[in-house]
């Protein structure tokens, strides 16, 4: 048996539902690790296993193995026939990917109805090939030197700056077109050879299509239009999305993989400039669709509300779809692929942290938001807000952004709240960001200055003074940074296994913190940031990748640019398993801002998916009776360093029980689900409930972390928590309508018996091969669980090294 099989038997057992997604290239599709979250944070690998029994469990594992599919990446040497006289050439389909036919297809279909629509892959998945191979069909670009048989007019690409170059590379692999960039100092040359008709595809960015947007849409009659990253159109008030309003061309076509971001309206914005009119007025949108389901989300919404919920978004995926399509690595190459798991991991911030948090909740500036709404002490009718505390000048940040303006701006004190926001984030992550930066400008260093003095107080000495520490002992310190104490234990454990390791971080500063950090461990590392030159990025990944010495690399997440994202380290062609670590300080403002992108990926799985999401949260986006647990800014300046916020609200939706938030539709376990152990699932009722790690018992009132040496508070996988049902509970078509504005009947289809009878399968599989390690073990059932909770690091760690010694002599 393989390490990998044998990780996926020790994980908890849970009965999850199959993806039911429309399209389905592989009967076989490839499960991510999913290792309990617990074990990885432990490193805890397979038990040791007699010869006998693995040989057999081996033998096992090869028969299934072999009745798998396999499945072959290119095609056959021949055309892709779309219609009679249109096709794909040979050379380009033999390298097609089968999701990137269908892809191909899809686009087609749109562009002989002559209507627009969007390319929604995940990222990696070839939007840019598929739209390629898509204008090769159009233009009849052959393998043949022969003309194309009817002259059509160009085709205008809008990307980000950043991926101009790829672009042009792209074309130059695939096919043969006339391409030209709209972009820097030689426009005026491109735009002569448009207008002779010598340019086929012309490349601009978002930028200098906005600057110069009336001779670029009014002057040339574009066959096609493309827009690569195309949730940039999701602000209807934006320049750019008037821009490209002005465009004449019926075929419009979108490529995200990201069709929504943060509000269901972004969805109209980017629809309605594909294809205008197909989603009504924007009034309509709002009423019908938006407004119903994000009413029908609330944690106490009335059956009622849930009811029209569920109608509308069938309705409203099932006209989206008929514009979209949107496929995840999961339902095409996940096959091919290596696993990836995220993490989100909840760190207990420092008692130092948590006393400057707090002082700074305190101080006039966010106190005068708190109490906006509060009637004014005057004794006048106004709120706070509309009289007196308008402006705070007794403040400690207002006085500094309104030092050329003492009567306030339009905004105040609303002004503030980003202000106070990022220094919230600052504190969460380091103490030493809020401290004056030696590098910044007398009066902004006399301003943080002031600011450091107000939120340290009495723990000044505590952390190293009101200057930045020098020290590189001093600044290389865990103790007083809850997310450094977490980071460096497991850091300790990767590097012990051989993990190559990409660290994150918005900050330039926390980036430098974290230098010396590696620096101290004795770590190998590569660094890039926006300092470092554009020709040596692409070394510098090289580099990491291919040397065995090289163990982190510390990376600017507002360090991409010309092609490279290093963001994209699961892809096709990864060679090792992803495991992504979120760390997030517990209590802080990031944990709200967290839960409120759960939110916003449940109602974008919700609208554009037509997926069942749990309901969690109480509050309702953009709506003030109903601002809950999440909006408003009250919320933002919550005090939550005592409180275990995303774990309480997940307990109480288990402790509800699912059949109270989907209506109709089998919900998950509850809580056994949500254990986070191996063998958990096995222990009694009584045995779980003194379990004191994973009690619920007691964990609303406590705040100690759940493993001291970790510095950990709560922990799950992302995916846990998003995206309850897997695939889409609507029945989807993606056929082309033959009218814009045709709508497809409501349909509600019944639940397949087959996935449940699935679930059930896998999980009596797992079951028994869960005990076959107990027997080898010599242990019962229960008694392994009971034993594997209370194992200490040391012993687990023993048992994996027994596990490659004996893994060793038998693969020989």
């Amino acid at each position: 048996m393989s390490l990998s099989s044998s990780k996926e038997i020790l994980r908890p057992c849970a009965q999850q539902s199959q993806c039911s997604s429309s399209y389905s290239p592989s009967a076989n599709p490839r499960k991510p690790p999913k290792s309990c979250l617990s074990q990885q944070l432990l490193r805890l690998e397979p038990l040791p296993l007699p010869g006998k029994q693995l040989k057999h469990l081996k033998e096992e594992e090869e028969e299934e193995e072999d009745a798998s599919p396999r499945f072959d990446p290119t095609g056959p040497y021949e055309p892709l026939l779309l219609s009679t006289s249109v096709q794909v050439p040979a050379s380009i389909n033999c390298r097609l990917l089968k999701h990137q036919r269908e892809g191909v297809k899809f686009l087609y279909n749109l562009y002989k109805s002559n209507c627009g629509g969007i390319l929604g892959d995940d990222m990696g998945l070839g939007k840019t090939i598929q739209a390629i191979a898509f204008l090769s069909a159009v233009y009849g670009k052959d393998d043949k030197t022969t003309p194309p048989p009817k002259a059509k007019g160009p085709t205008l690409i809008i990307c980000p700056s950043s991926v101009i170059q790829n672009w042009e590379s792209e074309f130059s692999k695939w096919s043969t077109f006339h391409v030209a960039i709209y972009h820097g100092t030689n426009r005026d040359i491109i735009f002569e050879k448009i207008q002779s008709h010598g340019v086929e595809i012309l490349i601009t960015s978002f930028d200098t299509y906005r600057i110069h947007e009336k001779n670029l849409s009014q002057t040339i009659n574009w066959e096609i239009v493309i827009v690569d990253e195309a949730h940039r159109l999701k602000n209807e008030k934006s320049k750019l999305y008037e821009a490209c309003l002005a465009i004449e061309t019926r075929n419009r076509y979108g490529l995200t993989g990201t069709i929504m971001q943060n509000k269901i309206m972004e969805l109209f914005n980017l629809f309605d400039w594909v294809v205008p009119g197909g989603l009504g007025s924007r009034e309509h949108f709002r009423d019908y669709y938006e407004e119903p389901l994000k009413h029908g989300q609330r944690s106490s919404a009335p059956e009622r509300f849930v009811e029209i919920a569920q109608e509308r978004k069938q309705h409203l995926v099932s006209v989206l779809h008929k514009y979209l399509l949107r496929r995840t690595k999961e339902e095409t190459i996940g096959h091919l692929m290596m696993g990836k798991e995220d993490n989100v991991v909840f760190c207990a911030m420092s008692e130092v942290q948590k006393r400057v948090y707090r002082r700074m909740l305190q101080i006039p500036d966010i106190q005068c938001l708190i109490n906006k709404d509060v009637p004014c002490s005057c004794g006048s009718p106004l709120k706070q807000v509309e009289c007196c505390k308008r402006t705070v000048p007794d403040g400690v940040i207002w006085p500094y952004l309104h030092k050329d303006n003492p009567d306030g701006c339009d905004s105040c004190p609303f002004c503030l709240v980003l202000p106070c926001l990022t220094k919230l984030q600052q504190i969460s992550n380091h103490l030493e960001l809020i401290k004056p930066n030696s590098k910044d400008d007398p009066e902004k260093q006399e301003k943080d200055m002031a600011f450091a003095s107000q939120v340290f107080g009495s723990d000044i000495d505590v952390v190293g003074g009101y200057t930045q520490n020098e020290s590189f002992m001093g600044l290389s310190d865990v103790e007083h940074c809850g997310k450094m104490r977490a980071l460096e234990k497991l850091m300790s454990s990767w590097i012990l296994h051989d993990d190559k390791i990409l660290l994150f971080s918005y900050s330039v500063r926390m980036l430098d913190i974290l230098e010396k950090f590696l620096i101290r461990k004795g770590y190998d590392f590569s660094r890039l940031d926006g300092s470092t030159p554009t020709g040596m990025r692409q070394s510098l990944v090289d580099n990491f990748n291919s040397s065995p010495s090289k163990q982190v690399f510390l990376i600017s997440t507002r360090a991409g640019g010309l092609g490279l994202n290093l963001d994209r380290s699961f892809r096709f062609g990864q060679k090792r398993h992803v495991v992504v670590f979120r760390l997030l300080a517990a209590g802080s403002l990031e944990e709200l801002v967290y839960s409120r992108q759960v939110y916003k990926q449940q109602l974008s799985n919700i609208a554009v998916s037509g997926k069942l999401e749990k309901r969690y949260f109480e509050g309702v986006q953009d709506c003030k009776e109903f601002q809950g647990e999440l909006f408003g800014i009250s919320n933002l300046f919550r005090d939550l360093s005592d409180k275990l916020f995303t774990s309480e609200i997940i307990q109480s939706y288990d402790r509800q029980g699912t059949t109270t938030h989907e209506h109709g539709h089998e919900g998950a376990s509850g809580e056994q689900d949500m254990m986070s152990d191996l063998g958990m699932c096995f222990l009694p009722p009584q045995a779980r409930d003194k379990s004191e790690l994973f009690s619920s018992k007691e964990s609303n009132k406590r705040i100690a972390p759940l493993n001291q040496d970790l510095g950990i508070v709560y922990a799950h996988r992302n995916e846990d928590i998003i995206s309850h049902k897997r695939g889409c509970d609507v029945d989807v078509m993606q056929e082309v309508p033959t009218g814009i504005h045709s709508c497809l009947p409501q349909h509600v289809p019944k639940k397949k018996h087959g996935e449940k009878a699935n679930a059930s399968l896998r999980r009596a599989h797992k079951i028994k091969q869960y005990r076959r390690l107990a027997t080898f073990m010599g242990m019962q059932v229960v008694e392994f669980s009971k034993w594997f909770l209370s194992a200490s690091l040391v012993e687990r760690e023993q048992v994996l090294r027994n596990y490659k010694r004996r893994r060793a002599v038998v693969c020989l």
